[in-house]
């Protein structure tokens, strides 16, 4: 990996691993869907000029319908219902619960027929149960469980999401995609999130925390992905997915004083394993043949 690819590798690793903790600190002073409506109203903001200046939006119209099943799976559904189990679970907890979306993801393609199942790939969906299992069993109480629905919703949403754009808007400009579904996004919290607007001003800290998802979490992440992508390839630039979790556990437990419990350890480092069991690619069973070599040729 170059240079170039590694500083977007760490940069991904931190900034996406930041919103579980900017949005426990908001959702103190505003509405679940007032925060999505902010913090998509400000990527649209600034992605949709580009997108435009690009020519990336009107390639989507013969797409619209897969685009807005994408928005709903993958931004207006997920971002909603993280807000509001945020209001109950703590961020760490929260980010270590998103860190089985490879997984969710692995059993998704399994059931579509789109992946084998070896060995491997068994045993880490078994070790990453596992782990979701202690952390749920450690760290979770009765009164959390709906909370933790939410999440799981959240993570089928995030699954879902990759598959839609693999198999369906693969041939369509990434930045048009996410400028639009975040634009259709905020049309539609518009008058939710409008209408429960706080009577008085948030402080300062929630506005940073409001401002930093829209800017940095929504619109400039994308970006960078973009590039990660276009650095590394998707496959490698995945590999973000084991950290961010990590980011969230760190961050929840030293600015926001979280507990740092049993459960988190053994149930985060049992999912990163399953995770990693479960996604990796085993060697081809035989070299291709020249007649083969020269087909693809």
């Amino acid at each position: 990996m170059t240079r170039r690819g590694w500083a977007l590798f760490v940069a991904m690793c931190v900034i996406w691993g930041i919103p579980y903790l900017l949005i426990k600190v908001a959702v103190g002073e505003v509405t679940p869907a007032t925060l999505v409506f902010l913090r998509t109203a400000v990527g649209a903001t600034l992605l949709l000029p580009l997108a435009a200046a690009r020519g990336s939006l009107a390639p989507l119209i013969p797409y619209w319908r897969m685009v807005l099943l994408y928005t709903v799976v993958e931004v207006a559904l997920p971002w909603l219902l993280l807000a509001d189990a945020e209001r109950r679970l703590s961020s760490s907890l929260t980010g270590l619960l998103i860190a089985a979306v490879p997984l969710i993801g692995v059993l998704l393609m399994r059931i579509t027929g789109g992946e084998r199942f070896e060995g491997r790939r068994v045993a880490g969906l078994v070790v990453g149960i596992i782990g979701v299992a202690a952390l749920l069993r450690l760290d979770v109480s009765g009164s959390d469980l709906r909370a933790v629905g939410e999440v799981g919703l959240v993570a089928l949403g995030y699954a879902i999401g990759p598959m839609i754009i693999a198999r369906r808007l693969s041939s369509l400009p990434s930045v048009g995609v996410v400028a639009a579904s975040v634009a259709l996004t905020a049309l539609v919290y518009a008058p939710f999130g409008i209408a429960q607007l706080p009577n008085q001003l948030p402080s300062l800290q929630v506005l940073a925390a409001v401002a930093t998802l829209g800017v940095i979490c929504t619109a400039l992440a994308f970006l960078l992905f973009f590039a990660l992508i276009g650095e590394v390839g998707p496959v490698r630039a995945t590999i973000i997915t084991y950290f961010n979790p990590a980011v969230a556990l760190a961050l929840g437990v030293l600015l926001l004083r979280e507990p740092f419990t049993a459960g988190a350890v053994i149930g985060f480092g049992l999912i990163l394993l399953g995770s990693f069991l479960a996604t990796r690619r085993g060697r081809p069973a035989r070299e291709p043949s020249a007649a083969a070599v020269r087909a693809v040729g």
